[in-house]
This record gives structure tokens, C-alpha cells and sequence, in this order.
């Protein structure tokens, strides 16, 4: 891909070239989103952006191109879907002429039900299009899974309820569907995707407790496994 060369560049030649920008474009995955409780009735998070794949992903780019020092951009919302990025697009994200824009969406899209598959799909392509005719470049890239059951260390009346609203989404095989859609869109816009949930799939195929993965047993991955997604984001880029 581009970025590397431009990462390269700049590393090679920090007078000459202009600062690789990246922003990644999601939800509360991207935001850096963990552990979930209940307050007002209502479940709240722990937000600890520097604990996620965001930052993870500037550490692994310096540490390959240390005088690069690309600006890499947190641009994920909590609860935040593809037809809300569509609308904040502009001024999350384009405003900063970037290089790069990495799109994560479909955990939160895909608890709405399939009945919202096209707006979906609808919103994934505008969003793809604005990029590209900025000039940047795009990844997709998939999201893990998500919980099956609702986990019994879960107290809270209103996680629990979330919890399971989830579950039952995720044994539906929405996620699964809304990703299908987006991998297809992908292949006609000839985008790259970093398809991490291919790998939580084999995760689970290989008998791993899903809900060990996810730090508030629900839709959240834990800090360690943030990694996995900014290795992959790297391997990709590399491709």
C-alpha cells in the first residue's frame, strides 16, 4: 500500500515529505472502550484510548519507522454505526487530509437486525467513496465476535440486559451477515479488508471461551487483544 511508501519517505527524509496521517473510523472498539457497568439505569464504559488498537498501531509504525512519527488519529464513538460516521465524516475525518482512513463498523450496526443491512452497506459505500475521492486511501477492517451467552459474572441488571440483546444478535448470525456485505462491497470497491474476525472465528472453531476475549463480556475486547487487531492493521498495509 501507499502508506508504507509514504511512511518510508518520511522516515528516510524528514525534511522533504509531509507527516503520513492515518485515522481509524469506528466505534467503541476504536474509541477504546473496556469494561461496561451500570449507571442511571443505563450501562456507561471505561474509556482507556491508550490501551487500544489505535495507539498500539502508532507504537508498532514507530518502532518500524521511528522518524516518520506518523499522526495517527483516534476517530472512534461509542455506540457509534456507519450511518453516524457517514454524517461526521467531513469533520472527524476528512478535515485532516489524511493518507490513510482504517473503517471498523458492524458490532453495533448489526444489533439493529437485519432490516438495517442495506442502510449499512449503503452508508460503508458512501463512506468509502469520500475517502478514495480525497485521495486517501481505505481498509476495512472487520471486528471480533461478539458474546453467545450471557456471562454469569455479569451482575448488573442493565448489562444483563444488554448482554443478552447482544447474544441473541450474535446466535442470529446478524454480525456475520452484515460482514458478508461488507467483505462483497469491498471486493467491488477493490478495497483492502484486515479481516480480524476471520481469525476470533478460528479462535472459536478451536474451542476458546469467547467471553475470556472480551473484557466487559460483551462486545468489548480486552487490552490484550488489542494487539491482534493492530498487527493485523500492520500486516495489511504491508500486503
Amino acid at each position: 500500500m501507499k502508506i508504507i511508501e509514504k511512511l518510508y519517505n518520511k522516515n528516510s527524509d524528514i525534511f522533504h515529505h509531509r507527516q503520513p496521517t492515518i485515522v481509524c473510523l469506528g466505534d467503541s472498539v476504536t474509541q477504546g472502550c473496556f469494561e461496561v457497568f451500570e449507571k442511571a439505569g443505563g450501562v456507561n464504559t471505561v474509556f482507556e484510548p491508550m490501551s487500544g488498537y489505535v495507539e498500539k498501531l502508532r507504537e508498532i509504525l514507530l518502532m518500524l519507522f521511528p522518524s516518520a512519527s506518523p499522526a495517527v488519529i483516534n476517530a472512534g464513538r461509542s455506540g457509534g454505526r456507519a450511518v453516524g460516521a457517514l454524517e461526521r465524516l467531513e469533520r472527524d475525518v476528512l478535515s485532516f487530509q489524511p493518507d490513510l482512513v482504517v473503517v471498523c463498523f458492524g458490532l453495533n450496526d448489526a444489533t439493529l437486525g437485519q432490516e438495517k443491512l442495506e442502510e449499512y452497506k449503503e452508508s460503508l459505500k458512501k463512506i468509502f467513496e469520500s475517502v478514495q475521492t480525497k485521495g486517501a486511501e481505505v481498509i476495512f477492517m472487520t471486528p471480533n465476535l461478539r458474546c453467545t451467552e450471557t456471562d454469569e459474572t455479569l451482575k448488573e441488571e442493565a448489562v444483563r440486559r444488554a448482554a443478552e440483546g447482544v447474544a441473541k444478535s450474535e446466535r442470529n448470525g446478524d454480525l456475520s451477515l452484515y460482514l458478508d456485505a461488507a467483505r462483497a462491497l469491498c471486493r467491488e470497491k477493490n478495497i483492502p479488508v484486515c479481516d480480524c474476525n476471520r481469525v476470533w472465528e478460528a479462535f472459536r472453531e478451536g474451542g476458546v471461551n469467547i467471553n475470556r476475549l472480551l473484557s466487559n463480556k460483551i462486545n468489548h475486547p480486552t487490552r490484550e487483544m488489542h494487539m491482534l487487531f493492530a498487527y493485523e492493521l500492520v500486516k495489511t498495509m504491508f500486503s
